[in-house]
């Protein structure tokens, strides 16, 4: 490699779309979109204002579904597999949230609550990319783990390799207005897939 194409934080800087200063392991609820690569149709199709799932689809709707098995403090909400992206909303809370188990499923905590005051990290060094550290048990480490067991399942059937666009979009969700909202649009994205952002035939 040339002294060209070495990498240069300067120029080869990503930018991370997650809220800076966060901590995404807070109890809270969280509203995620997964788009595939280049926003490809891979997990089926819409016919008459509804879903059809192939077998991609089918993995994809499985592994969401799975989430709290691998992350117990995760309380799946409102959720659905389109066919080129997947929305879904993900409480973090249980006792490593400090709440007790029998309350941590609802929409009672709309505003994520401090667990404690934050602690000054100490620097990444230089090597590391910081926007690829996931915290553990946080949302990020949530949709990595997600991505990938849907992309084992297309590498070990199919012949598409990469899966997922890099990164997720995420809202933080504060009210119950917007949480109502949110999950309103989630169940009905389907009826209005052609006016839809993602849209791609």
């Amino acid at each position: 490699m040339d002294n060209k194409t070495k990498y240069n934080p300067a120029i080869h800087h990503r930018r991370s779309i997650r809220l800076k200063g966060y901590d995404y392991s807070q109890t809270g609820l969280y509203f995620i979109t997964i788009c595939t690569y280049n926003r490809e149709c891979l997990f089926g199709e819409i016919i008459n204002k509804k879903m059809i799932l192939n077998d991609a689809g089918k993995i994809a709707n499985e592994c969401w579904l799975k989430i709290p098995e691998h992350f117990p403090d995760a309380v799946l909400h409102e959720h659905v597999v389109m066919p080129n992206h997947v929305h879904g909303i993900i409480e973090l809370a249980g006792m490593a949230a400090g709440r007790d188990e029998d309350t941590a499923v609802g929409v009672q905590n709309f505003e994520p609550l401090p667990s404690q005051p934050p602690q000054p990290q100490p620097p990444l060094p230089p090597s590391q990319n910081q926007f690829q550290h996931i915290i553990p048990r946080s949302i990020g480490s949530i949709i990595r783990g997600y991505k990938i067991g849907v992309t084992k399942f297309f590498r070990d059937n199919t012949d598409i390799y990469r899966v997922w666009q890099r990164n997720y979009h995420e809202h933080i969700i504060r009210t119950e207005e917007s949480y109502w909202r949110i999950s309103e649009y989630i169940i009905n994205n389907p009826d209005v897939w052609e006016d839809d952002q993602f849209y791609r035939r």
